[in-house]
Parts: C-alpha cells; structure tokens; sequence
C-alpha cells in the first residue's frame, strides 16, 4: 500500500504541506501578477493541493525505476517523463480553474494572469514532481529497513526458541537413559520394583510431554513434576533420600521454563545422595523477590567420592537455557564446598495478578518429605 495512505497521520501531514507550497506559490504570483492575497490563494492553494496528490503517484515510478537495479537513464528517463505528465496535467487543471474563477466579477482576466505565468508554473511542477520523487525514494528506503530490521528480529526469535527447543530435548533422553538402566539392574534383584519404576516413568513421561509445548509453566507445576522424579528415584534409594522443601507462598505462583529444575534435582542425586552410604537430605527453596525468583538445590556430597563422567551436562544444559530465554537477566550460582553443592537460580518472573495456586502436595513423591516454611 502507498506509504502516504497507509496512515492517516502521514496523509494529513502531506496535505499540510501542500497547502503550505500553494500558499507560497500564492504570494509570489500576487507579487508577479499585482493579484491581491486572496485571489492568488484561491486560484493556487486548490490545484496545488491537488498536485499534491498527483505528486504521490511518484511513488508508483519509484516502484518501477528501483535505486538499486536500474540504471541511472531510466531512472531519470522515467521520472522527468513522469514530472513532464504531472505538470502539463496541473497546468491544465489550473487553466480550468481559472476559467471558472473568472466568473466572479472580482477576479475578471485571472484566466490571462494565469497563464501569463504558465511556463514558471511548469517549471516548478517539474521541480516538484523530482523533490516528490526523491522524498518517495527515502520514505522506500526506510520502509525496506524497517523490513529488513523485522524479518532479522524474527529470524533472531525462531532461532531462539529452535535453541530453547534442543535444549529442553536433551533432558528427557538423558534421564530416560538413567532410568532404563536402573530398570534393568532391578528386574533381577527385585521384579516389583522395576515394574512400578516403569509405572512411576510413564507417568514422569505423560507430564513432561504436557508442558513441552509451554514456554513458561508455574513454579507449581514444576515442582510436580520434581515429585514424579524423586518418586522414581526412591525405587532404588529407599529412606536414603530424602527431600525438605522451603517453599513461599508467591514463589509457586512465578513462572519459569518447564523442565529447568530436572536437571539440577537429578545431579543432586546421582553425583551427590547415591554416593553417601546413608544417603542425605536434598533440599530445595524458592522464593519470589520482586519481579524476580530465586530457586536454590542443595545436596550434600561425598568428598572422597570419584567425579563421574557427565556430572556437569545438566548444569551445563540450564545455564545454556536460562543463557538464552534471558540473555543477563538471569544468574546460576554454584558454590562447592568438600561436603555439600549448592545451585542458586535467579531468573526474571514477576508475580501474575491470579489467586495463589495451592502448593502441590509432598506426599505426590514417595521419597519422605520434611517441608519448612
């Protein structure tokens, strides 16, 4: 669509300042011609305004004779053809005009007055219609960066969630791994067990897959999926693992990346519990500090214990997540001591105007849970 009447403020802007050029051409006539002030507005502002609109067809010349890809003849063939047109077609509206005008007895011979002055009044049609064109070229020149700056920001954003969408990919198969290996080890030393360790994975499965398609989900729900986890983690560990969960109220309300937490609770107990041989307590806390929510893992770790292969690709994997759907808005912060790791997680989430959502059950995970406030 034609810039100029795409939008009503552009075209009201465009009149404006045709009215001013009419006014001006007015006031010089008057001067040449001896008309008074009044007479040259009325014979000039109405067929200038109309140029004006003539003048916008520019725009279209613009379209056929690109700056880039045509040559500078036909560039310039094609719009002093066009001003040529666009003049004879103003003078011969003015002509008309005048005629009409000189009906009224107060403004008899402005017909010869006006056309006295027609071979200034086509050379400044022409020079219009050239600075009309070049106007065009500029307001083209910007419309094509906007363009270019809107299809680079969404090519950016596809990339983006194309990225979050790997990410979030690589959790799934990396703990379904580790489960279909416990499976495996406990269907000969305990055949109950790894039945319901199957039951418990179909279930941690079924409520992965419906939050994939969200790009944020509550802290609420995430923490659900936490005790589908932890239930399938207690299988092999027994009342060796425990959970103890400080939770306020507003933090189950925030939103983060679904599956963001996952990660972190199963380095917890693969690298930290599974080495203790009385296993430990995994603790985790959250809470909302203005438009922000800190979510923190702790667990202790056995000093003596060998570093296993891979410890670090679920940390790896949610710094690279929270990299990209928060740029710096968001910190990981790890501190190690000999007896105990501790991932803090500070991400933007401001408070949704909704009722607080009920804190999800403990009693949803089979490990024991001990829950402080």
């Amino acid at each position: 669509m034609h810039p100029i009447l795409a939008q009503r403020g552009t075209w009201l802007l465009w009149v404006i300042i045709w009215i001013a050029i009419g006014a001006a051409l007015s006031v010089l006539l008057a001067r040449i011609e001896g008309l008074t002030l009044w007479a040259g507005l009325l014979l000039i502002v109405p067929i200038t305004l109309i140029y004006g609109f003539i003048c916008s067809g520019a725009w279209y010349l613009c379209r056929i004779a690109p700056l880039r890809g045509s040559a500078t003849l036909r560039i310039v063939s094609v719009h002093t053809f066009g001003a040529l047109i666009s003049s004879s077609l103003w003078l011969a509206f003015g002509e008309g005009w005048a005629t009409l005008l000189e009906q009224l007895p107060w403004l008899a011979n402005i017909d010869d007055q006006f056309w006295h002055q027609s071979p200034l009044l086509v050379s400044l049609g022409v020079a219009l219609f050239l600075l009309s064109s070049a106007v065009h070229y500029i307001l083209i020149a910007l419309a094509d960066s906007r363009d270019a700056e809107t299809r680079a920001l969404r090519l950016q954003v596809l990339a983006t969630e194309a990225e979050l969408r790997a990410l979030r990919s690589q959790i799934t198969p990396h703990f379904l791994f580790n489960s279909l290996n416990s499976i495996n080890a406990l269907t000969s030393s305990d055949p109950p067990g790894a039945r319901r360790m199957c039951l418990l994975l179909s279930d941690f499965l079924r409520g992965t897959l419906q939050v994939s398609s969200h790009e944020r989900i509550p802290l609420a729900q995430e923490l659900l999926l936490i005790d589908q986890f932890l239930a399938i983690e207690q299988v092999r560990f027994g009342e060796r693992l425990l959970v103890e969960r400080a939770i306020d109220d507003d933090a189950f309300r925030r939103l983060l990346p679904p599956l963001l937490l996952q990660p972190l609770v199963e380095n917890a107990v693969t690298h930290g519990i599974s080495n203790m041989l009385e296993g430990g307590t995994l603790r985790i806390t959250a809470r909302g500090d203005g438009g922000r929510l800190i979510v923190a893992i702790e667990n202790p770790r056995d000093p003596e214990a060998r570093r296993r292969a891979g410890s670090g690709l679920g940390l790896t994997n949610v710094r690279r997540r929270l990299e990209t759907a928060y740029g710096r808005d968001a910190t990981v912060n790890v501190e190690a001591t000999p007896d105990r790791f501790r991932v803090e997680l500070t991400l933007p989430s401001p408070p949704p105007a909704i009722e607080p959502a009920t804190a999800p059950s403990s009693t949803a995970a089979a490990a024991p849970v001990t829950s402080a406030s």
